[in-house]
């Protein structure tokens, strides 16, 4: 295993976000989606450490960061991101899901010098809902986190189609009896549940977005899982026709949790080996 460095930064509205490092070489800066933190990659930066600094952050409101805050917004978590690249020297960015929403904003002010993003959540033509963040925080403020979950769940279609086409009430069953897991330092789903309205939110904002970043001027490698759904596919496909340097590649046979650590059925192997060609 790995030797883990574990360090942090300040963000510009004085949060902590901290952060742990592996490996030796150039730094490359990992950000984490939604329901995740920094770990949910540690098998991914265990396979890049041999060539890279591997950064792995926690994003405020989970892990060794500090809380969302009252003035949270989603240039909160760019300025966060801008803290990571002055404080690590990373000039190299992959970001997952909202966390690729996150790192093409960053890139808009030429924070990175090469960039990867594996499926950014980005709604093109109405390609997925974007209310379900309000409905969220109504359920966890009656304290009914399994049905946030459920609800968080069926609006970005993840996990197996049957299973999301179960009753609600059998679904949320379900997902209360296996929301406490944690393992390996990583976040019950309990925990991180409170996270989702703010991923929810930075959905919402960008939504009909992807144009802007056409402005984006880094080399940029687009990832995406053959199995994942179509919204996703359709985002990479709008990024593809906006990004001025740009390379896509699809995964087959993997879905959207491919980046994750391998004992959550994640095939981290695989992306490295794609990062690896790009960077």
């Amino acid at each position: 295993m790995t030797e883990v460095d574990t360090a942090a930064v300040t963000s510009a509205d004085g949060t902590t976000i901290g952060y742990r490092s592996f490996g030796a070489g150039p730094p490359l800066l990992v950000l984490h989606g939604a329901m995740q933190s920094g770990l949910s990659q540690r098998d991914l930066a265990e396979a890049l450490a041999d060539r890279f600094t591997v950064v792995l952050p926690d994003r405020r409101g989970r892990g060794a960061s500090g809380t969302f805050g009252p003035h949270w917004s989603l240039d909160r978590e760019v300025q966060d991101v801008a803290a990571l690249v002055a404080g690590t020297g990373a000039r190299l960015g992959f970001g997952i899901s909202s966390g690729a929403v996150i790192l093409l904003e960053a890139a808009l002010s030429g924070a990175f010098e090469r960039l990867a993003v594996f499926e950014p959540v980005l709604v093109v033509d109405g390609s997925m809902p974007t209310g379900w963040a309000d409905e969220i925080d109504a359920q966890l403020a009656r304290g009914d986190v399994a049905a946030a979950l459920v609800t968080g769940m069926r609006a970005a279609q993840m996990g197996p189609a049957f299973i999301r086409k179960l009753p609600r009430p059998l679904l949320e069953r379900m997902t209360a009896a296996m929301m406490d897991r944690t393992d390996g330092g990583i976040p019950s789903f309990r925990e991180l549940a409170s996270t989702l309205p703010y991923d929810g939110r930075i959905v919402a904002e960008r939504a009909g977005s992807a144009d802007r970043y056409a402005a984006v001027t880094a080399p940029t490698l687009l990832l995406g899982g053959g199995r994942s759904p179509a919204y996703l596919k359709t985002a990479l496909a709008a990024l593809d026709r906006t990004l001025p340097d740009v390379r896509r590649v699809e995964i087959p046979g993997v879905g959207h949790g491919v980046t994750e650590n391998a004992d959550r059925r994640g095939k981290p192997d695989l992306v490295a080996a794609e990062l690896r060609r790009f960077f």
